[in-house]
């Protein structure tokens, strides 16, 4: 999401509490870390993936940006600290950095291998990159992408247990749709199920995690109030998903705009929950990270 209403967006971060209160369901509240830079093209962050630690990351903006670092973290696993590298531009298939119009970059995944895979948005498509500093080279464009809201497309990428990517559009088309999963595997494009709709939430971000199982964070963004997240966790066989169960979900201005996801095994053998907000570049929001633990 890159466009609000900047009054509409002042009130409702004012009412933000910076993650003190509890979920409002089942889910352990961690702690939240605002992470603040004097590096200009910070911000907008909209994907996190985290090394197998939970320390190093690489985070993704929403205007083609990409910086690599590390959580510095005490020593109950809170993080106390970001050292993070300047945030750099994606490239197109060249050297140049991709077109303004063409670098809504939303989704991250990356492989074991390091090959990184990136969804944008503005034209809804996935660049895989062998690395994040190198060329970009496109996957097939399925006509089903061609056809997806212009602002409101590829926002979630995950890579799965056995390489297959997933993503989805952060809208479906109607209140009443459920939203399309295509599945990129074996050089082509499949779309083999769908997952239901509940109430006004819409999905943001997507990550696998280590029990093998989709995570799903969605936002819902209630005016005044700010905003929610939820998170959805669902069981894939083959080409059937699971009616999912919803692990997470915060109250409106609890959080700030929650945008990214990566879910890994802490070393209390907890699913841990790293989120990250998108503060659209609005002096008035905050890039924050926030941390839940879900029983492994």
């Amino acid at each position: 999401m890159r466009r609000r209403p900047v009054c509409a967006i002042i009130l409702a971060c004012g009412l933000a509490l910076e993650g003190s209160a509890s979920p409002t369901l089942p889910g352990g509240y961690l702690g939240s870390f605002i992470w603040r830079s004097e590096d200009p093209r910070m911000g907008g962050m909209s994907a996190i993936e985290l090394d197998r630690n939970g320390s190093g990351f690489t985070a993704l903006s929403d205007r083609g940006g990409w910086t690599t670092g590390r959580l510095i973290r005490d020593d109950a696993g809170r993080i106390t600290g970001i050292d993070a590298a300047p945030v750099r531009l994606l490239r197109g298939k060249g050297r140049a950095p991709l077109a303004a119009e063409r670098s809504d970059s939303e989704g991250l995944a990356i492989a074991p291998d390091g090959t990184a895979y990136v969804s944008l948005e503005g034209v809804a498509r996935v660049l895989r990159y062998a690395r994040l500093d190198g060329p970009a080279e496109n996957l097939p464009i399925p006509p089903e992408f061609r056809r997806l809201q212009r602002n409101s497309a590829l926002e979630a990428l995950a890579i799965g247990p056995d390489g297959a990517l997933y993503t989805l559009p952060e809208r479906s088309g109607r209140e009443n749709r459920p939203f399309p999963v295509f599945r990129f595997r074996n050089g082509a494009w499949s779309q083999p199920f769908t997952i239901p709709r509940l109430g006004s939430f819409l999905p943001v971000g997507a990550d696998f995690g280590p029990d093998g199982r989709l995570y799903l964070l969605e936002r819902q963004f209630r005016g005044l109030m700010g905003f929610a997240a939820r998170v959805r966790r669902f069981e894939i066989a083959g080409d059937s998903i699971s009616a999912g169960e919803v692990l997470l979900e915060t109250r409106p201005g609890q959080h700030d705009n929650l945008e990214g996801m990566a879910v890994w095994r802490d070393g209390g053998g907890d699913i841990r929950l790293t989120l990250i907000a998108d503060d659209n570049f609005r002096f008035f929001q905050t890039t924050e990270i926030v941390e839940y633990s879900i029983p492994g």
